[in-house]
């Protein structure tokens, strides 16, 4: 089987579960970091500066800190508020918390976009500042958005080998126990690699197709 020793194709099933796990922190994680950014970038956009200072403070925060310190940090403290034993919901937390400082700077870029005249009609409709932003300006700019985003949720991926260090056994941690058993860094490795690429081409397919797709039109 494609040259694969015998110990490495025994423990397959245990990489796939590694990729499982991926897989999920890297889709929960996404979820998590879409709405924070959404919601980070709204606070940074409002007029009243407690709301600014705070967004500015939580992108200066998760961006300026190692994500490794901001894992370790939600680990220990879930025990505090009773979700202790839990590194799945700690690695989904930190990195998507993280991710969702990038992506509200993203978005904030990308908020130039909408006019002046739309805003000003949507007021002019009776919309509130928050009905204005999440039905006006939210969706156009998520829109204009889409191929940094889908390069942002790339590099959460690439993200995940961190939850190893709260023992959560995904892809990469996986890889590291097979090859401390089986003694075959090369073929697991690549075996790693290869889950990782199966996870990654879509998303940067999708980014190639959005860019494509913009230049069209």
């Amino acid at each position: 089987m494609l040259g694969l020793s015998e110990q490495v194709i025994a423990a397959l099933p245990e990489l796939g579960h590694g990729l499982l796990m991926t897989v999920i922190l890297t889709v929960l994680a996404a979820l998590l970091s879409i709405v924070l950014g959404q919601i980070v970038c709204f606070l940074q956009l409002r007029r009243a500066w407690p709301w600014r200072a705070f967004g500015r403070l939580y992108v200066s925060l998760m961006r300026g800190t190692p994500a490794i310190v901001q894992l370790f940090v939600v680990f220990f403290t879930l025990p505090r508020l009773g979700l202790g034993g839990h590194p799945m919901l700690a690695a989904v937390l930190a990195i998507g918390m993280n991710s969702g400082a990038y992506v509200a700077e993203i978005l904030r870029v990308n908020q130039s976009l909408v006019t002046k005249g739309q805003r000003e009609a949507a007021r002019t409709l009776g919309l509130s500042r928050w009905l204005t932003w999440w039905f006006v300006i939210n969706p156009q700019i998520l829109r204009a958005s889409l191929p940094m985003l889908v390069n942002e949720f790339t590099i959460l991926l690439k993200t995940t080998p961190l939850a190893s260090v709260v023992a959560l056994t995904e892809l990469t941690y996986a890889g590291q126990i097979v090859i401390a058993r089986t003694y075959d860094a090369t073929q697991v490795l690549l075996l790693v690699s290869a889950g990782y690429l199966l996870i990654a081409l879509p998303l940067i397919g999708a980014v190639r197709h959005l860019e494509a797709k913009r230049r069209v039109a």
